[in-house]
């Protein structure tokens, strides 16, 4: 072997085991993170989460890839969002209602009428109300990626529509195991009853309740509409849910695979967002084609007005949220 061949050879051998010691440790470093979601794979939500892990895999270059676990198969949302704030689980979605358990300010959102109508709700929830809101969050260890459209809650009976507070008065009303929704049907002199979301069809069908409350998928889905045909759009409650990165696994990133995950959140909210509204907008085709009448309520300022027993026993109990819930009920 001649001198030059020998030269070339070694440097074509160097290139090669430089090349392998870098790939080892791209490798080394690569992250792979788990995600904690509630709801079945073929769902706005579970798109939307997808997706998101999706482009955080592809913007850093496979640096962090990750899988999303879907119908609740790592545990209990409750132990789910624990969990995250440990970082054992990286990432999950979770509804602001039970949220509200660990970090106080989410409890707001529960809070009935607080939001005027959904497109209010992505507002807040993208301005200075939902910044106000993420800084609770992340003090309990949890950062806050976007807000994902849950749906808005509203009435449906088997006896009349609701198009005021007093259309409620001495129905029979299921509603979740929640003294804040209990007082929102009590408060318009109906008669809350709590109650498994399972038993709630023969409930209605037997006349043990006179109707319920959800929103249009779950109200559609379980077919509530084909023994509750009065669909009232009060959407008195609109409780986002949060797409959630751990604390520790966010710091834990670089500040530009940082900046790739807040922005893979933006656009994968936007994402579900829209295929939320096309899930709903199915959902009111069926029922209205089932027979179901649907009546919209515009103004809900006197249910708003009905609801000052509900606020003012919350703020009674949570003095230190005042001004966070005037920051919601205020905005235009």
């Amino acid at each position: 072997m001649t001198l030059f061949k020998s030269i070339k050879s070694g440097a074509l051998l160097g290139s090669v085991a430089a090349a392998a010691l870098a790939f080892a440790a791209v490798t080394a470093e690569a992250k792979e993170i788990r995600g904690w979601n509630i709801h079945v794979e073929d769902y706005p939500v579970s798109h939307g989460m997808e997706a998101f892990i999706n482009e955080v895999s592809e913007k850093t270059g496979g640096e962090i890839t990750g899988k999303v676990f879907h119908s609740g198969v790592l545990g209990s949302q409750p132990d789910a969002i624990e969990q995250t704030r440990l970082g054992v689980i990286d990432f999950g979605v979770f509804s602001l209602g039970p949220m509200g358990q660990v970090v106080p300010e989410a409890n707001v959102v529960s809070l009935p009428f607080i939001f005027k109508s959904v497109p209010q709700m992505y507002e807040l929830m993208d301005g200075e109300q939902g910044e106000a809101l993420s800084k609770g969050l992340e003090a309990k260890g949890i950062i806050a990626l976007g807000y994902y459209d849950a749906g808005a809650r509203s009435f449906y009976t088997s006896v009349k529509p609701i198009n005021d507070p007093a259309d409620v008065e001495s129905l029979k009303i299921r509603v979740m195991n929640n003294d804040l929704f209990v007082g929102m049907v009590d408060s318009m002199g109906g008669n809350a009853t709590p109650m498994a979301f399972a038993e709630v069809y023969q409930a209605i069908k037997t006349g043990v309740v006179d109707g319920a409350e959800n929103n249009p998928p779950s109200y559609e889905s379980t077919n509530h509409f084909e023994v509750a045909q009065y669909y009232s759009l009060t959407q008195h409650l609109i409780i986002p849910e949060c797409l959630c990165m751990s604390k520790r696994t966010f710091d834990a990133l670089t500040p530009e695979q940082q900046k790739i995950v807040k922005e893979a959140g933006r656009n994968s909210t936007e994402l579900q967002r829209k295929l939320w509204q096309e899930r709903e907008a199915a959902s009111m085709k069926k029922v209205e084609a089932g027979g179901v009448t649907v009546n919209s309520v515009e103004d809900k300022a006197a249910f708003q007005a009905a609801m000052a027993p509900v606020y003012e026993q919350f703020l009674t109990q949570s003095p230190d949220l005042r001004d966070l819930v005037d920051m919601f009920r205020n905005a235009n």
